[in-house]
């Protein structure tokens, strides 16, 4: 069972809004399993890795639950594993 990238996105907290989620894919600036989304119609579901271009970080996460609303952040972090490596020292 799958879930549409925008709704995923926003349930797990990546972003505040449903509009931020779809403008973050139609910008190009996420990739589902690397490879480039631009469609917010975008099933995504458990095992998948997102690739999401912030404007000043980028996080790698893998898809580990699919959410049914926006809940607490305690909620939306059990929906995904982060993958992002740490910055090293100086790298800021």
């Amino acid at each position: 069972m799958g879930q549409r990238i925008d709704k995923w996105l926003v349930y797990a907290r990546m972003v505040k809004t449903r509009t931020a989620a779809t403008e973050l894919v139609e910008r190009g600036r996420v990739r589902v399993n690397r490879e480039r989304v631009t469609k917010t119609s975008q099933m995504v579901g458990e095992g998948d890795v997102l690739t999401l271009a912030f404007p000043r970080n980028i996080r790698i996460i893998r898809i580990v639950g699919i959410g049914e609303r926006r809940g607490p952040p305690s909620e939306a972090q059990l929906l995904y594993e982060d993958l992002t490596r740490p910055a090293a020292p100086g790298e800021g």
